[in-house]
This record gives C-alpha cells, sequence and structure tokens, in this order.
C-alpha cells in the first residue's frame, strides 16, 4: 500500500490533467443516468461530485473514480416513480450504512469466490455496454457528427505515441470544441441531454415520514444497491490492480463507498459507486494517485457553475469517440484466444456472465450468475467418488459431501460380502449428509446380518463423525 503522501502528491501534474479528461467525461454520463432513474439531471450531477470527491480522501483504491452509473439507476426507477425524490436520497443514506457495515464484516474476502471466468465476462461485458451506450450518440447523425467521431478516434489513438504531455483525450476536446464553437457546426452537444444546473449542492434532510413503512419501502432497496455498489466497486478496484500493479485496500473502499453515499444522500444525489469506463479513462490519461479522483469531482463542479455555457457546447461525438477507445481497450482481447484452448466449463461461464449482463443491464446479475454456475460445475466436477473393492475392502477416493453421497450409498448399498471394510484413507467427510450416507450404509449392511468396519478417518473426519452421530 502505497504512502498518503505517494498517493496525493507522487503524481500531481497526471493526477490533475487526468482529473479534468474524467469531469469532462462524467457530465454527459450523469445526465444520461439521471434521465434513466427518472429524476433530475442534478441529482446525477450532483451525486458524481458528492462521490468523486468524498472517495477520494475515503477510499482504498486510489485513482479509481466513483459517481451516478447506470447499474445503480436501474435498481431505483421504480423507487422514484413510486414515492419520489425524497425516498430515495433516504434510500441512499441507508445504502452507505449497509455498505459500510459490510466493510467493517470484510466483504473483500468475497473476492476470492470470483473465478477467472466470470472476472473476464465482467471486463467484456462492461467494455461492450460502455460501447453501446455511445450509440446513440453518433448513429442516425450527420456527417459531422461521424467526422468529429473519426477525428476524436484519430487523436485518441494516435498522439498518445507522439505526445503525453497532455492526456489525449483532452487534447481532442478543446480542439473540436473549439472547433464547433467557432464554426457554428450542426452537431449535437452536452446542452441537448437536458438542463445543466448551475448551483452547489446543498445539505436537506430526506422530507419523509420516519415510520418502520417508510423502512420497509426503502430497505429492498438499499440492500440491492449496497451490493450492487460494492460488486462494481470491488470489481472495478480489482482491474485497476492489475492495471496499474498496485495494490488496494477493498475493505477500506468498501466502508468509503458507505461514507460517500451517506454524504451524498444529505447533498441531494442519487446512491453511486465505482466507474469502470471513467476510472480506465483516468488511469490510461496518467492518473494514479488520490488527487485524480478529488480534481475530477471537484473539477466537475467548476465545470457547471463556472464554465456552464462552454460544457453545454462539447459535441457529443467527441465524448462518444473517447468512450469508445474506452471501450476497445477494456475489452480483453485475449479472452478471443482464452475461448480456444480453455475448460468448456470455463469458456461457458465466460460467455454466460456477458450474455446476462447484456440481456439485464446489470452487472450485478450476471456476476453473481456466473459465480453460481462456476460453483455448480466446481461442485459437478469433484463431486465424482472413486469406490473399488478388494475381499469385502472398499477403498473410496475423493470427498464425501452432499453432492458424493449419492454414489456412494448406491455401491456400498450392494456389497454382498459378510464383513465389509469402509476404507476412507483417501477420503474426507465434509458435512452432516457424509457422516448420514455411512450412517445409512451401516445400518443396511447391519440388517442384513453383515458385519461393517471403518478405517482412515483422518482426525477431521473423525472428529466430525464423533460429533453428529453422537447428537443422533
Amino acid at each position: 500500500m502505497q504512502t498518503l503522501q505517494q498517493q496525493w502528491f507522487g503524481n500531481i501534474q497526471a493526477d490533475i490533467l487526468s482529473g479534468i479528461v474524467v469531469a469532462l467525461a462524467l457530465i454527459p454520463e450523469a445526465i444520461a443516468f439521471s434521465i434513466l432513474a427518472g429524476v433530475d439531471p442534478m441529482v446525477g450531477l450532483y451525486a458524481s461530485f458528492t462521490m468523486a470527491t468524498v472517495i477520494a480522501i475515503v477510499g482504498g483504491r486510489p485513482a479509481m473514480i466513483s459517481a451516478a452509473t447506470g447499474a445503480m439507476a436501474l435498481v431505483i426507477v421504480d423507487l422514484v416513480a413510486d414515492h419520489g425524490l425524497h425516498y430515495l436520497l433516504a434510500a441512499t443514506i441507508l445504502t452507505g450504512l449497509i455498505q459500510i457495515l459490510l466493510g467493517v464484516l470484510g466483504i473483500a474476502k468475497l473476492m476470492r469466490f470470483i473465478p477467472n471466468s466470470v472476472m473476464i465476462g465482467f471486463v467484456n461485458s462492461l467494455a461492450i455496454l460502455v460501447f453501446l451506450a455511445q450509440l446513440p450518440h453518433f448513429i442516425g447523425g450527420n456527417g459531422i457528427t461521424y467526422v468529429f467521431l473519426i477525428i476524436t478516434i484519430g487523436i485518441v489513438y494516435f498522439i498518445p505515441k507522439f505526445f503525453k504531455l497532455i492526456p489525449a483525450p483532452l487534447i481532442a476536446v478543446i480542439i473540436l470544441t473549439t472547433a464547433a464553437i467557432l464554426l457554428h457546426l450542426d452537431v449535437k452537444t452536452v446542452g441537448d441531454l437536458g438542463a445543466v444546473p448551475t448551483s452547489l449542492p446543498t445539505f436537506l434532510l430526506p422530507n419523509i415520514p420516519l415510520t418502520w413503512e417508510t423502512f420497509a419501502i426503502i430497505l429492498p432497496y438499499s440492500l440491492a444497491l449496497a451490493v450492487v455498489g460494492l460488486l462494481e466497486s470491488l470489481l472495478t478496484a480489482q482491474i485497476l490492480d492489475d492495471m496499474t500493479d498496485t495494490k488496494s485496500n477493498k475493505n477500506m473502499e468498501a466502508r468509503g463507498q458507505g461514507i460517500a453515499n451517506i454524504i451524498n444522500g444529505f447533498l441531494g444525489g442519487m446512491a453511486g459507486c465505482a466507474m469502470i469506463g471513467q476510472s480506465m479513462i483516468n488511469v490510461k490519461s496518467g492518473g494514479r494517485g488520490r488527487l485524480s479522483t478529488l480534481v475530477a469531482g471537484v473539477f466537475l463542479m467548476f465545470l457547471i457553475v463556472a464554465l456552464r455555457d462552454i460544457v453545454i457546447a462539447i459535441p457529443m461525438p467527441v465524448l462518444a469517440g473517447i468512450m469508445v477507445m474506452v471501450a476497445v481497450s477494456a475489452f480483453d482481447w485475449g479472452s478471443l484466444k482464452y475461448a480456444t484452448t480453455a475448460p468448456k466449463s470455463d469458456v461457458f461461464v465466460m460467455l454466460t456472465t456477458i450474455i446476462i449482463v447484456l440481456y439485464t443491464d446489470n452487472l450485478a446479475i450476471g456476476v453473481v450468475t456466473g459465480i453460481i454456475i462456476s460453483a455448480l460445475f466446481f461442485v459437478s466436477k469433484i463431486s465424482k467418488v472413486n469406490i473399488t473393492s478388494t475381499n469385502g475392502t472398499y477403498i473410496i477416493e475423493g470427498p464425501l459431501f452432499f453432492a458424493s453421497t449419492k454414489a456412494f450409498i448406491e455401491q456400498l448399498e450392494l456389497a454382498t460380502e459378510q464383513h465389509v471394510t469402509i476404507d476412507l484413507t483417501s477420503s474426507h467427510l465434509w458435512d452432516e449428509s457424509s457422516v448420514g450416507a455411512i450412517v445409512k450404509v451401516v445400518s443396511r449392511l447391519e440388517e442384513k446380518g453383515q458385519t461393517v468396519q471403518i478405517i482412515g478417518m483422518n482426525p477431521a473426519s473423525q472428529a466430525l463423525y464423533q460429533k453428529l452421530v453422537g447428537l443422533s
């Protein structure tokens, strides 16, 4: 873990410039997600400012960008439609409290249960979603729209090969926005997405009745928001860890997300979490420290309050071109080879994760589905028990647990020898089902007048067997 001084001041110039680029990219996303959630654009913009600013200080992954996101917007659509903005703000505060609790309980430990195939599916599906989200900004546009899109992609791709002092996306925004304004070009701009507020967020208490009924309304949404937000944030943190070859404190990140959402709710913002697209823009533009995240949040509000007229004139095909390049670079192209060389079960998990995410437009559902399917494949693979018999001795090879006991019972019940020995030297008893299976086999064989001896139990299996048999 880097020192705080290094995280804040070890990369000042690059962090400031990359933060500016991210701030520009956050504006259309925040407006779009606000519209998706059914709230005023200021709710998404305030959330993006608050999340980025607070998480820069209390988060566990330097250079990661948190703001209003599509995944969180999808969760709150019904809440906003049925109960209004103030219930959303209350749900956002409760979401933060739940996330802090999960961080204290060490939710980051669960990251080790996410298979590589699911991670690849997560990254690729997110890259595809980022790309698809840009299509409305240029599909069906006029010739200038496509010219700006192509020029932007060219600048972002070629400029870093020769000049890295200023991030290429920032160069593209400055040049093409200036051209659009001076030449009065007919091109869709940020201002066409919705009204951009010009005021700072202010502290407010959600105007809701403090009753158990209110709590019952917002709790299901807050639980969903907490899980979706942490899942997306911790997976994004892991991706940035790999990209930058650094480590992050994911339990601290979980707590930080909670703190940010609590403050967010009191400042009029919708619940937010980490954004992989903007986080990758930040890292690829040179951002490495907490300063880049702070600059992104602060400069976003500066743009809204002081430079609103310029901001609303930024051509959307420019921002779309930047995000297209993010999507292209985020996609794991090595997974194409992986799909031909990896075990079929892993490939199936990866593709299923991608398909579910694209179908539901929800990263959490896709990732959880991928984990479940991967777990089922794993259980199926390790539940195979090999049983060999010699002169009444049955040697059990493989773990005995709920998924493997059926084959064990079916084969041992067919034993015809007068004296049966069950050798568990190469096996292990994992649960109550395995103990129950042995008790069942012994009982049925003894009912037929056979004698049964069990040998080879390791100490852990012996302890479990004695504990459960003694309780029966």
